[in-house]
């Protein structure tokens, strides 16, 4: 009885313990580690196929599973780095665990991989977009002339400018993207800010519904525009039932945010990026000049 007993709680236990999984999402990644003996998979859809059935069994047993992304190269250096032979299952699994901390991960929803995989390539790119600005922001440091600290003062005017755009925007859900030229190429943040489900109208309408780390990345990309003084621009389309879609935005220019024209915004989306070609005009889309921002507050000093 006393070992059932055990038995029985070993399981309940089981059910209590969170799991991470990494996934190699394409076959590049996937045949560099067919490198190493240990691992065994000798095709890329069978593995992905062995992960689903993985992942949806541990969900119907009542189990959670975390995904993160597997890079076959990161592991390498991870494994390099803390002297653990890469080709052994116990090093996969301690890079995961790592990984589960930090890297990006997504919770198994029970959707199919072929859904969640684009959007945990996303938000890879996204926490690399996050890190990458970030580091260039405190590699600015102060300011020549006064020791203000370039980046940190360029977050919170960013982070002001990000409040001010979503305040003074009409009601539905906002879909904004911030662009960014540096000297490694160009940047993007997007950012989605939808009403309250609750809302029942404009003046009931609580603040909009943010993803965290979207929102962290997308102010860190505007306000390494607003330091550098780079190219850049930040545009948002609206949308709400019964009314037209909206689309208006801003260029960055001398530490801020110059409003664009309706017709600056009609060209920017009717024309084709890589050919210059114009493009037929979207129905239902009102082109036009962003609301009032109000008094924006001094600039920020760029670094050059």
């Amino acid at each position: 009885m006393a070992h059932t007993g055990h038995r029985t709680m070993q399981r309940v236990l089981r059910r209590e313990i969170a799991g991470t999984i990494g996934l190699l999402t394409d076959d590049r990644d996937f045949r560099a580690m067919q490198r190493y003996r240990s691992f065994t998979f000798d095709d890329h859809t069978t593995y992905l196929r062995q992960v689903e059935t993985l992942l949806r069994t541990v969900a119907e047993q009542g189990g959670h599973t975390t995904i993160a992304l597997f890079d076959p190269e990161e592991y390498a250096e991870y494994c390099a780095r803390t002297g653990l032979d890469p080709d052994m299952p116990s090093s996969r699994a301690r890079y995961t665990a790592e990984l589960a901390v930090t890297g990006p991960t997504l919770p198994y929803d029970g959707r199919p991989l072929a859904e969640l995989v684009p959007d945990l390539v996303d938000e890879a790119v996204r926490q690399a977009t996050w890190e990458y600005t970030s580091t260039l922001l405190a590699r600015l440091g102060p300011c020549a002339g006064c020791g203000e600290n370039i980046g940190r003062a360029a977050f919170i005017r960013a982070a002001d400018l990000l409040v001010r755009i979503l305040d003074t925007a009409p009601p539905g859900n906002r879909h904004l993207v911030c662009s960014v030229t540096g000297t490694a190429g160009p940047l993007t943040a997007v950012l989605h800010a939808d009403d309250a489900d609750d809302a029942d109208d404009e003046d009931a309408a609580g603040p909009p519904r943010l993803d965290e780390a979207e929102a962290l990345e997308f102010t860190t990309v505007l306000a390494l525009g607003i330091a550098t003084g780079g190219p850049g621009g930040l545009v948002m389309r609206t949308t709400a039932p019964g009314t037209c879609d909206r689309v208006y935005g801003w260029r960055l220019r001398a530490g801020g945010l110059v409003p664009l024209t309706a017709g600056e915004v009609f060209d920017a989306y009717c024309t084709d990026i890589d050919t210059g070609d114009p493009i037929a005009p979207e129905s239902g889309v009102d082109y036009s000049e962003p609301p009032d921002l109000g008094d924006e507050g001094p600039a920020v000093r760029h670094h050059p």
